[in-house]
């Protein structure tokens, strides 16, 4: 795990990041549906798995994006971690539970997608909360809601005033006008990130999804 420390004296946020650590705690969340015609057709293609490609089309513009890669020390110093890892649920139909895995992040797609099918194949049908082990502080949490849609979604954090990286929820897809979209919300805290930071991620991730061209075949 590589980290760097922000360079505190050059800092534009600096006296955000004050506010809204220390003065007034504060997190927001902001649902955006996203057009995933593209990769749909991906996948009834049998070019791609859905749920590994969103994962990784999300880790790849939060690596681009230093804002959504802050941590805080004891001494709320702000940090960057170099690389952000997606942590996922896998859901157990037959306990009606879900447990948490994560997949190391790499640029390159087919990389994520062999390391995210081992980590299935291993670790996958174990039941426990936490199963695979060694979980580094530098992953982002996503879930998935896949058995209904949504509007808004809002994520608590009672005690989360010093977690900054964001965490990501997505719902059922549903067709509209012809187009599958998909919605996708985003749990983000003021003192890492303005609104304009993540407005820029949900459009960096359309921009994203657009041009996912994923190879023919798939392991």
């Amino acid at each position: 795990m590589e980290t760097y420390p922000i360079d505190w004296e050059h800092w534009a946020r600096r006296t955000h990041f004050s506010h809204y650590l220390r003065e007034i705690p504060c997190t927001y969340d902001l649902t955006v549906s996203l057009d995933v015609t593209g990769l749909r057709r991906a996948v009834q293609a049998g070019r791609v798995r859905f749920y590994p490609a969103l994962l990784w089309l999300t880790a790849r513009v939060v690596n681009r994006q230093e804002e959504l890669r802050l941590w805080v020390d004891e001494a709320d110093r702000p940090w960057v971690y170099e690389t952000l890892h997606p942590s996922y649920t896998v859901f157990h139909p037959e306990w009606e539970t879900f447990s948490n895995l994560w997949t190391p992040y790499d640029p390159d797609w087919a990389a994520f997608e062999r390391n995210w099918l081992a980590v299935g194949e291993r670790w996958g049908a174990d039941p426990a909360f936490a199963p695979q082990p060694d979980m580094p502080p530098n992953c982002f949490p996503f879930s998935m809601l896949p058995w209904t849609s949504f509007t808004s979604f809002q994520l608590g954090l009672p005690r989360g005033e010093r977690f900054l990286l964001p965490a990501f929820t997505a719902g059922r897809c549903r067709e509209k006008n012809g187009r599958v979209q998909l919605p996708l919300a985003g749990h983000f805290h003021h003192a890492a990130c303005d609104g304009f930071h993540a407005a820029r991620f949900f459009q960096e991730l359309q921009a994203e999804l657009d041009g996912f061209d994923p190879p023919e075949g798939r392991p």
